[in-house]
């Protein structure tokens, strides 16, 4: 069973920056593309970014590409989303998700972590 936790949300001001972490259990974590999800209060959750399984394609939403890098260690079982000029529209629950593929779709992804809380002050 793959359990993802992920890291590094917080209270920041508008022009900031975070380093989210998703920490993924197990032997496996090569074997799965790697995405990165947001749900922001009353809103149906949306994709951010993913990477590709050994983290040489990377894709993005319109609305953080150039602001927003996913990167991968695979000898760390780790991911991550490196967050700049973050925006108050920023402000969600951002999750990470294991799949076979990298895509935008949240049904693709077998396995989900519980989220971290950015949020972002003008």
């Amino acid at each position: 069973q793959v359990q993802l936790v992920e890291s590094g949300g917080g209270l920041v001001q508008a022009g900031d920056s975070l380093r989210l972490s998703c920490a993924h259990s197990g032997r496996t974590f090569s074997m799965y593309a790697m995405g990165w999800f947001r749900q922001a209060p009353g809103k149906e959750r949306e994709f951010v970014a993913t990477i590709t399984r050994n983290g040489a394609n990377t894709y993005y939403a319109s609305h953080v590409k150039g602001r927003f890098t996913i990167s991968r260690d695979n000898a760390k079982n780790t991911v991550y989303l490196q967050m700049n000029s973050l925006k108050p529209e920023d402000t969600a629950v951002y999750s990470c998700a294991a799949g076979r593929l990298a895509t935008t779709t949240t049904a693709e992804y077998d396995y989900w972590g519980q989220g971290t809380q950015v949020t972002v002050s003008s």
